[in-house]
């Protein structure tokens, strides 16, 4: 049986899948509330050409809109990897209420790898390593993949 944690982030590695398909790095996330899913989004960064459309800002975005406001109240997050410094700032600004992450992202995470030592008047609750070898695995064979592509394409 899965725990309310692994079916929401296997929801998560789906979409991280469909940014995989278009060519993105795998990052998939959602928002839940009351236990539904109010919003979902993966990394568009490449093919819109804007360094703003990571997973976590699309589903930001889409679930303020859902529920007319910008306050995520008693909203929780999935997302396959742990957000940057960018996502967590929209992350704690929209007040959601957890962060559920699967892989550690030691180089630019910012909720448990890299955490901020800031003061802040609201801070959200964090649960990494949902799921942690899938989500991990998943950007491992994304960039494997991609090297061994780029180093074939040198070689023609």
């Amino acid at each position: 049986m899965l725990s309310k944690y692994e079916y929401f982030m296997l929801k998560a590695i789906e979409l991280a899948n469909e940014a995989k398909k278009i060519g993105e790095i795998p990052v998939g996330a959602l928002i839940v509330k009351n236990n539904k899913i109010v919003s979902t989004g993966f990394n568009k960064k490449e093919i819109k050409k804007n360094s703003f459309f990571h997973a976590e800002m699309e589903c930001i975005f889409k679930a303020s809109k859902k529920l007319e406001s910008w306050r995520l109240l008693n909203c929780e997050i999935y997302t396959t990897l742990e957000p940057c410094i960018m996502c967590m700032g929209a992350i704690i600004n929209s007040r959601i209420e957890k962060v559920i992450f699967g892989a550690k992202d030691y180089l630019n995470g910012a909720c448990i790898s890299n955490k901020l030592n800031l003061k802040y008047s609201y801070f959200p609750k964090i649960h990494g390593g949902v799921l942690e070898t899938k989500c991990s695995n998943l950007i491992k064979i994304f960039f494997k993949e991609l090297r061994s592509k780029n180093i074939k394409n040198k070689g023609t």
